[in-house]
């Protein structure tokens, strides 16, 4: 079944016993909020996890900087969707070894010649791209921002909060199983927080 932003909009309504709107461009407060927050909660949900389903891969070309031998001296442009790099790798494997790099806006520094393997959190702005379960986080997430200033009602931000920690907590398990692969315990994997024990 397709589903779409007002669709999340109208569940994160429901969660706050509120009534569904019709339009996010709809002129009530309700849809002015969700208007609001919308678009920068699915971003900040999106980037503050490598989820799964969001994590794309890139060849990127790269460009030499002439800054000299020794020095991240190769400049990468990030894909356009990109909300997140994650550590590039030689491989472009997550347990691959890994690159000296750093990032400055829109760009990846990195002192390997191209291409370069980028696995980055893709800005997916289509709930059908999105699990289940992170749909659900979308929606308690909206619901918590929403919450006062739409009710101002203590029990209603206490109802959305525990909504946010029960799917957060449901979605979280659900991608460590996604993940899969070959346990991975090595010092660098600990240390980027891929380990669990």
């Amino acid at each position: 079944m397709a589903i779409t932003p007002l669709d999340i909009a109208n569940m994160a309504l429901a969660v706050l016993d509120e009534a569904p709107i019709d339009s996010l461009d709809q002129d009530v407060k309700a849809a002015r909020l969700l208007n609001l927050h919308f678009d920068l909660t699915r971003e900040a949900e999106l980037a503050r996890h490598a989820w799964v389903f969001a994590i794309l891969r890139a060849t990127l070309a790269g460009a030499d900087t002439g800054s000299g031998y020794g020095t991240l001296n190769h400049a990468y442009e990030l894909p356009v969707d990109c909300l997140r790099p994650l550590p590039p790798t030689h491989n472009g494997e997550p347990d691959g070894v890994p690159l000296s790099w750093r990032q400055e806006a829109g760009l990846i520094y990195s002192d390997r010649p191209g291409p370069l393997v980028l696995r980055y959190i893709a800005n997916l702005t289509d709930p059908n791209d999105w699990d289940a379960l992170f749909s659900e986080v979308v929606v308690a997430a909206l619901a918590v921002k929403l919450a006062h200033p739409l009710t101002h009602k203590a029990g209603m931000i206490d109802i959305a909060r525990s909504a946010y920690d029960r799917g957060l907590d449901a979605a979280f398990t659900a991608n460590a199983i996604q993940r899969g692969g070959r346990l991975q315990t090595s010092a660098w994997t600990s240390r980027r927080g891929d380990f669990r024990p």
